[in-house]
């Protein structure tokens, strides 16, 4: 082979990009040289994910089988990849936020405490800070990670920032009639760390703030008829080719796994949770309605047709819902149970065998294109979450099994 078809054969490997795209690229060697350096500087200052052209062969070790061990394997697999690309870039963003959340819970599935140990040394280096916008949930994100390890060790330090900042927002509201949660991400991102931190303080003023601010972006968004969340505000009037209106799988995921968190964090006795279970298990009859015969589901959910490719992402977070739904009781064991079953044998198939996890979309706000083996960090963290999640559930029927 050439030098040219060298270099062509190896920045396709390294920058992940096609061979046209690089050819384009590359006059002279040393053009390529100082284009991979500048690259490789910039995405060790951004990385978030990336889509190679050749990611290797999907793993062959790994099952969708819905017993302890092999979970437990594949969530090691792929917790593993993740961590040893990603660890040098944490940051305070929401993209890493969402992988905190997934590497909290693949120590707690698997036993092995590396995962969440990784997320508590980065929140000592951040200072326990959030990220530097106030009043933008994306921002607020980390927090939750924060909380999770006050309520191991109950150091006032570790949610101070948070205190700061919430109490900001709180008293500077946002004007009407647009909502401080305008899109409907932003219902992951924040509201359990509103209801935590009342849980943390003993001021009940960050939960009433919550449901305040979550019904006003329900009421905006929400479809009662479609039983699912628009994206935001400009697609409300937006339509898929085939005339059906646009909702986004990862957006939708995004709420359900935020109305399972938040349901979660409230007290059993909080007369505001009930709105919250009703919501949610009208969102996951109609979206468990649109699963695909692969057990996922395509970023456009009421026209799967026109996107080739499932969405991994959004659909993990659909799977921790679910199996979080059957294990605490707000879902049907028997007709949710073969929608978790299937759809973590789905998730499963899109695992390389390095532990890269494919078929994620990048960032955006709408239904969109991407290679089968686009990964990024959020969708990684839904992935571990599903999967701790699918384990809980699994474990919970081996225990009462043998108490029978």
């Amino acid at each position: 082979m050439s030098r040219r078809g060298i270099l062509l054969r190896a920045a396709t490997k390294v920058l992940g990009c096609s061979v046209v795209a690089v050819a384009i690229l590359l006059v002279t060697p040393a053009r390529f040289a100082s284009y991979a350096q500048n690259t490789k500087a910039a995405q060790q200052e951004t990385y978030v994910g990336d889509a190679p052209a050749d990611p290797g062969l999907l793993a062959k070790d790994v099952s969708g089988a819905l017993n302890q061990r092999t979970i437990q394997h594949v969530l090691r697999r792929v917790a593993d990849w993740q961590l040893a690309r990603a660890q040098s870039h944490f940051d305070q963003d929401w993209t890493y936020a969402a992988l905190y959340r997934g590497l909290i819970a693949a120590s707690r599935a698997t036993g092995d405490s590396k995962y969440e140990d990784a997320v508590r040394n980065a929140s000592k280096q951040f200072e326990w800070k959030l990220g530097p916008r106030i009043a933008v949930a994306d921002d607020e994100a980390v927090a939750q990670s924060y909380l999770h390890f006050y309520f191991q060790l109950h150091d006032p330090a570790m949610i101070a920032p948070t205190k700061t900042a919430f109490n900001q927002v709180m008293a500077a509201p946002p004007d009407t009639p647009k909502p401080l949660w305008w899109w409907c991400d932003a219902l992951f991102m924040a509201p359990v760390a509103w209801v935590k931190l009342s849980d943390a303080t003993g001021n009940p003023a960050y939960t009433d703030f919550m449901d305040k601010q979550w019904w006003i972006t329900s009421n905006l968004l929400y479809d009662p008829n479609d039983h699912l969340y628009s994206r935001d505000a400009t697609f409300l009037n937006q339509r898929e080719t085939n005339g059906q209106k646009i909702y986004w799988s990862r957006g939708n995921g995004w709420v359900l796994a935020g109305l399972a968190s938040v349901i979660e964090a409230l007290p059993a006795n909080d007369s505001r949770r009930k709105p919250f279970i009703e919501q949610f298990q009208q969102m996951a009859g109609r979206i468990a309605g649109l699963q695909s015969k692969d057990g996922l589901w395509h970023p456009g959910l009421l026209n799967a047709e026109a996107y080739p490719l499932p969405e991994v992402s959004g659909s993990a977070f659909f799977v921790y819902a679910f199996a979080w739904g059957i294990h605490r009781g707000f879902l049907d064991r028997k007709q949710y149970l073969p929608v978790v079953r299937a759809g973590w044998k789905g998730l499963t198939d899109h695992v390389y065998a390095d532990g890269r996890l494919g078929c994620i979309q990048p960032i955006g706000a709408a239904p969109g294109a991407y290679a089968p083996s686009a990964s990024y960090v959020y969708g990684v963290g839904a992935f571990l979450m599903a999967g701790a999640e699918v384990e809980a559930l699994v474990s919970g029927e081996h225990s009462r099994a043998a108490a029978r």
